[in-house]
């Protein structure tokens, strides 16, 4: 009991001390964002753009799907070019190409190397050096010279022609899966232009009295000075010492622990005879809910891919009409995150009344009104999103109910704050049912108290997105953003995850109550020692001072360190499925625990290291490398881990009926080594091939057509086929089981905890 107060006391210290960090380096971040100049101004004085125009474009750029077509500072999609790196080169090429005839009357390609490189340090002088003036009434006003001017307008008819409908830029709107008239509206495109030019001033001009810019030098484009700092290098360096010192450190203790040996579970299952709750019964809802939205996203996800090598259309189909890619990827992405969290919601409450033993007044009714609820945000938020990219809103109303542009959080601010409010029903329904455990449970009562604080941190963190304001300063929307992401979404559902299997086990009897206890509490302070800072690998370069770097850095490789004994957790785990001839009734479960582990060693560990240091962020952010990580962690472990929790609750609704066994292991191997194929066979090549491209050109080429659209891309890319069938494959199959497991309910003794499990939730 000694030890267990010891670690509890370190958890309260990682999370006192690491959300002062945090909060403290948001200060900072609000402090030293790029400003918003009230204007730029010609030499006469005459205005370019106003700060009335950035943040009216900023509104315009988040009502196209912001994220979701193209990216800015390197956040967003991959299809489309980065519009910050795409910006910079073409003003850099104007200006050199307006200089060059102003001077030699020829094009700078034309020029002698000599020459060429003379005019290059000329435009790094012109573009790179902050002529930001502070006016009295404390308003910036940055001068521009005239050549900029001419580059600027320049760029900016580019822009105006390609948001429109120019048939000069037809192919090019193609090949960036853009549809004809993304934005209609003429007004719109310039104000959407003052926006992409700010983001570009912000990546090229120096932080004053500094040598790197507001983005600490990204995008790399060596002809524009852009190259990494040193306490980029340094940093990176210093990460990898952390990490391999936490791993060695991590082995001593793995060593030197007293490993309990598991105990002799019971000749018979302890759940088979425990009948469910009326509220355990009406959660089969949301597993139901969860499959079908699953099938939707790979759907989609197959038509997300498909635009990278046909554009516009699918397979002759003007698809991008009726469903841009921008509205795609946005239903895709989000989803992601809506079936994951619906499977997880409904472990919640089917497991609060199971380790309670009590079933609160109402409860089943308040499940049933928080699952119609959630039905209706999801495809609510679906339809505002749609409305919105198509420009039916104006600005104002797009942003309460179209899209926020903001990947993950892209649902419209009124379907926001409902789903927050979703989450806090959610939270008060498994506090009404989990309250009496933590008396009657006393010797599992701290795995308890993490599962319950992880609940609370699910219901309450998500507000952090609420931060965001109409015109909030990008790095200031990406800072919060990341809290959801990254916090919400990776770190307390982890947490949940972690202390949710470890209850079922004692449950199971497959593990004693006092190793749960240690094993819970030790693995959440040494996840979130690194986890929650580790928060800020995410904005190296979004606008934020280079302490930043040195935080996030050191946190992030943190966060790999236990990952790195997974494989020990794998094998555990899989030992348990052939503990007892009874556990075969949750071997499948087990399994995608397994899987959750292995996948968490390779698409969190090895796949998010390759991009977390910030040497290796800076040459490959918004690559196909950031891909490659996501669909491994984000499938493979939330994914895989949100399966296995609904197998377990599953088996308990259904304690008298045969599983479709075969179902199962056809939808497990298919899921997992599909996800494989796509990830190893296609995303991961077209990122190397990229950050190739990077090194020998700069950023901007990486992202360009040249690549996207070379022979070499598309090819992988199509290779991609074969491990979407499969993991469809196994979709598909995990939805036959359902429906097989539903078909044996109506056929079965009424009565019985099935009949009154899954048939339920068509009278609830």
């Amino acid at each position: 009991m000694k030890k267990h107060k010891l670690i509890v006391t370190a958890l309260f210290v990682v999370l006192i001390a690491s959300f002062t960090v945090l909060l403290s380096l948001g200060s900072d971040i609000y402090r030293e964002k790029p400003p918003v100049p009230a204007a730029y101004v010609g030499a006469d004085g005459q205005t370019v753009f106003n700060q009335g125009d950035i943040e009216q474009g900023q509104l315009v750029w988040r009502s196209m799907g912001g994220h979701q077509l193209g990216s800015i500072w390197g956040h967003g999609s991959y299809v489309a070019p980065d519009w910050t790196a795409d910006w910079l080169h073409r003003e850099a090429q104007a200006w050199l190409d307006i200089t060059a005839q102003q001077r030699y009357g020829k094009d700078f390609a034309n020029l002698t190397p000599e020459i060429q490189a003379g005019l290059e340090v000329s435009l790094r002088d012109d573009m790179r050096h902050n002529t930001a003036v502070v006016s009295a009434g404390g308003k910036a006003v940055v001068p521009l010279s005239a050549t900029r001017i001419q580059a600027i307008e320049r760029v900016s008819q580019h822009y105006i022609a390609l948001f429109g409908n120019d048939p000069r830029l037809a192919e090019l709107r193609e090949q960036y899966a853009m549809k004809e008239d993304t934005l209609p509206s003429q007004e719109r495109r310039e104000k959407l232009i003052a926006f992409l030019f700010w983001g570009a001033w912000a990546a090229i001009s120096e932080r004053p009295g500094l040598g790197h810019t507001y983005t600490n030098n990204w995008p790399f484009d060596p002809q524009l000075g852009n190259t990494p700092t040193a306490s980029n290098i340094v940093w990176s360096i210093l990460s990898i010492i952390t990490l391999i010192a936490g791993i060695g450190a991590l082995v001593w203790h793995h060593a030197s622990g007293r490993h309990d040996p598991l105990p002799k579970p019971d000749e018979q299952d302890p759940l088979f005879f425990t009948k469910p709750t009326q509220s355990q019964k009406a959660v089969a809802k949301y597993f139901v809910t969860a499959i079908a939205l699953f099938l939707l996203q790979i759907f989609l996800g197959g038509i997300t891919a498909h635009y990278a090598v046909e554009g516009q259309n699918f397979y002759g189909i003007p698809l991008s009409e009726l469903l841009p890619y921008s509205v795609v990827r946005t239903w895709h992405t989000q989803l992601a995150v809506f079936w994951i969290a619906t499977t997880w919601l409904g472990t919640g409450l089917y497991i609060a009344p199971a380790l309670s033993g009590y079933e609160p007044k109402y409860q089943r009714i308040g499940v049933n009104l928080l699952w119609v609820a959630l039905v209706v945000v999801i495809f609510g938020s679906m339809g505002g999103e749609w409305l919105g990219i198509q420009q039916y809103f104006d600005l104002d109303m797009n942003y309460l109910l179209g899209h926020q542009g903001y990947e993950y959080v892209d649902l419209g601010r009124l379907w926001q704050v409902s789903l927050l409010a979703g989450l806090v029903i959610w939270l008060l329904l498994v506090t009404a049912a989990i309250k009496p455990a933590f008396t009657k449970q006393a010797e599992i009562r701290p795995v308890i108290w993490v599962l319950y604080s992880s609940c609370v941190a699910i219901g309450l963190f998500y507000a952090a997105g609420l931060f965001i304001g109409k015109h909030s300063n990008l790095a200031v929307a990406e800072y919060w953003r990341w809290w959801v992401v990254h916090l919400w979404v990776e770190s307390f559902f982890e947490t949940f995850a972690t202390s949710v299997i470890a209850l079922m086990l004692v449950r199971l009897g497959l593990i004693r109550a006092c190793s749960a206890n240690g094993a819970v509490l030790s693995a959440t302070v040494i996840f979130l020692s690194g986890g929650l800072i580790g928060t800020l690998h995410h904005i190296y370069f979004s606008g934020v001072p280079t302490s930043v770097i040195a935080w996030g850095a050191i946190f992030s490789a943190l966060e790999v360190v236990p990952l790195a004994l997974i494989g020990f957790e794998a094998m555990q785990s899989y030992r348990l499925h052939n503990a007892a001839p009874w556990m075969v009734r949750y071997k499948w479960a087990i399994l995608f625990f397994v899987a959750t582990a292995l996948w968490n060693l390779v698409g969190a560990g090895i796949l998010g290291f390759l991009i977390n240091p910030p040497i290796s962020l800076y040459f490959v952010q918004g690559l196909n490398t950031t891909a490659t990580h996501s669909h491994a962690a984000l499938m493979g472990v939330y994914g895989m881990l949100g399966i296995g929790l609904m197998l377990f609750c599953l088996r308990g609704l259904s304690s008298n009926l045969a599983w479709g066994d075969k179902y199962l292991k056809g939808a497990f191997w298919a899921l997992n080594l599909g996800l494989a194929a796509m990830v190893f066979m296609s995303l991961l090549p077209i990122g190397l091939t990229q950050f190739f491209s990077v090194l020998e050109h700069g950023y901007w080429y990486a992202r360009s057509p040249e690549i996207i659209h070379s022979p070499l891309v598309e090819g992988l890319v199509w290779m991609r086929v074969p491990g979407d069938i499969v993991f469809a494959v196994g979709g598909l199959l995990l939805g036959i089981f359902l429906i097989d497991l539903w078909k044996k309910s109506l056929l079965h003794t009424v009565g019985s905890p099935m009949t009154d499990g899954l048939t339920d939730r068509v009278s609830s």
